[in-house]
């Protein structure tokens, strides 16, 4: 498949999505190129500019320079935006007047302002990119793109390789699908003979997919023990779980010394029950208002033998029964440990952990980074330079966490964020998805697809839990069920693309080579094979691969 051109793969794919109004597709491919690092010299633009024109000249038609205290300030104008387009942005930055400050891009039209569609941390005398993007709510005759230091301190800014490309929702769709088609799916022929070799044409072929490669779950809570329909609702649907709050330091040791993992060992005990994979969630939590009371009160001494009893006594339960550890959550917003036992506690925190449970993935998991780009705790930039100062300082971080806890997803910029982050070359999970009860449930469900379907065909998640945990009095932001276990809006969302990412019951006949084809989700597969009077059963695994998965069947 290296060997066939793009567009090829494209149509291909393309002719077989009946959805699809066109099986001919002549629009943009999307370019999930990112760079994070600092260059002497900027690449060229994305998309040759895309409605920026290549032959312009910097600072020329669309970019004006403006003075702020005598500083340098660019701007670049947008004439004739249209409504509901997902608009692709990136451009180079460079800063003179600081070594280093994270630059913020918003967007002004005539209706609205939105506050930031990308962010870098721009270095001075090298470029830095800058990647975003935005969907406008309202069309647009002239529209202003502007940067400025997220501190408030003035700087000078200089920007080039600027490129703003749009796509429409079907072209967004399309490029989505050729992901999806190239990444999760992978192509199968099985062959089918006699015990001699000799081909078997027009063999009826039979085969089911049993179960799924890419995780999709949701977080759970207690109240999923001893409740029957509960429990059917969700292992019907999902292949992974975390635990709500139960595994948290304030729920299995409320009193220090008393440590109780009563519920989290039943609830462990019904994920084992029905083969779902669990995230462990998590070791520790930097927020103060989220750890045990008696915590507070300890001193340095004795917070940091607290801690080493945590994690030793966690592992000793658990040790390689969670794929993953959320080691050290929200670090990015708060820094509660570091304040008490020095700037490398989470180092140490992570160190512990691997030696205690070596095949576990580790994680930082924080919110407001694929969410939003403005705050300024959370910017992508930030988090790649935090994992890169503890993998530096020798921590085995193994994985991206991603809360996504959102308002109103931006899909361009999550794309854009994702794509970022995928240069460090680690799994990401989206980890606690769910969309704020702010919004009515319909609207809920309509913003909940746009989030799946974007994490899904990004090549670089692994993974992704929504934070859907049913209690008696409704769930934290977003259900998917009510309590007799009918679906609301976004869990009607769920189950269409729970059966739209799976391979359907596929059958067909062996051609004249004795050979069947089709293309599949990664995943587990039983096939049945019918020849005359005889039958043969088996199963196959379809893991990621580049080449097509070829498998023998003798009847």
């Amino acid at each position: 498949m290296n060997n066939i051109p793009f567009s090829t793969l494209l149509l291909f794919f393309l002719l077989t999505l009946p959805s699809l109004v066109s099986p001919l597709y002549d629009g943009p491919l999307y370019d999930s190129t990112a760079y994070t690092k600092c260059k002497v010299q900027p690449e060229e633009p994305l998309y040759r500019g895309g409605i920026f024109k290549p032959e312009e000249p910097l600072f020329v038609g669309g970019i004006n320079i403006n003075y702020v205290n005598g500083y340098i300030v660019p701007s670049l104008i947008l004439h004739n935006l249209t409504q509901g387009t997902m608009y692709s942005f990136s451009i180079w930055v460079r800063i003179e007047g600081s070594s280093f400050a994270m630059i913020r891009a918003s967007l002004q039209t005539e209706k609205e302002t939105y506050d930031c569609i990308g962010t870098v941390l721009a270095n001075s005398g090298c470029w830095s990119f800058l990647k975003g993007g935005f969907v406008l709510d309202w069309p647009s005759n002239l529209s202003t793109i502007l940067f400025q230091n997220a501190d408030g301190k003035d700087i000078n800014i200089d920007v080039a390789s600027q490129s703003l490309q749009p796509f429409t929702k079907q072209e967004w769709r399309v490029n989505q699908h050729y992901i999806i088609n190239t990444r999760r799916k992978r192509p199968v022929t099985v062959h089918v003979s006699d015990s001699n070799g000799n081909i078997s044409q027009g063999a009826a072929i039979n085969i089911e997919q049993i179960s799924k490669d890419f995780p999709i779950g949701s977080a759970i809570a207690k109240t999923i023990l001893d409740n029957l329909p509960y429990q059917k609702w969700f292992v019907k649907r999902f292949n992974a779980a975390v635990f709500e709050n139960e595994l948290k330091w304030y729920a299995t040791e409320l009193h220090q010394g008393k440590v109780n993992y009563t519920i989290p060992d039943k609830m462990m005990q019904f994920v084992r029950a029905n083969k779902i994979i669990a995230r462990g969630h998590n070791i520790f939590w930097e927020d103060p208002k989220y750890t045990p009371a008696w915590i507070l009160n300890l001193t340095s001494i004795q917070l940091r033998s607290a801690v080493n009893s945590r994690i030793k006594s966690l592992m000793r339960q658990y040790k390689e029964e969670f794929i993953h550890w959320d080691v050290s959550n929200e670090r990015l917003h708060f820094d509660f440990y570091e304040q008490r036992l020095g700037p490398n506690a989470s180092l140490h925190f992570f160190e512990t952990a691997h030696k205690s449970d070596p095949l576990a993935t580790l994680f930082m998991n924080d919110f407001n980074v694929v969410e939003t780009c403005s705050d300024a705790n959370s910017t992508v930039d930030a988090y790649i330079s935090r994992i890169r100062e503890m993998q530096k300082n020798g921590v085995f971080m193994g994985g991206i966490g991603l809360e996504g806890h959102f308002t109103k997803p931006n899909p361009p910029l999550i794309r854009a964020i994702l794509d970022k982050l995928a240069t460090l070359g680690l799994p990401i999970w989206l980890t606690e998805v769910d969309i704020s009860k702010t919004l009515d449930k319909d609207t809920q469900a309509t913003y909940l697809e746009e989030v799946l379907r974007e994490g899904f065909s990004h090549p670089s998640v692994n993974g992704i839990m929504l934070w859907t945990a049913l209690h008696s009095k409704g769930c934290y932001q977003m259900c998917l069920t009510d309590n007799d276990f009918k679906n609301l809006p976004a869990g009607d969302v769920v189950d269409k693309l729970l059966e739209e990412w799976q391979t359907g019951l596929v059958e067909g006949t062996t051609d004249n080579h004795g050979s069947y084809s089709f293309y599949g989700f990664l995943g587990e597969y039983r096939i049945n094979v019918k020849y005359g009077k005889r039958t043969a059963n088996s199963t196959f695994s379809l893991c990621k691969g580049e080449e097509t998965r070829h498998f023998s069947m003798t009847v």
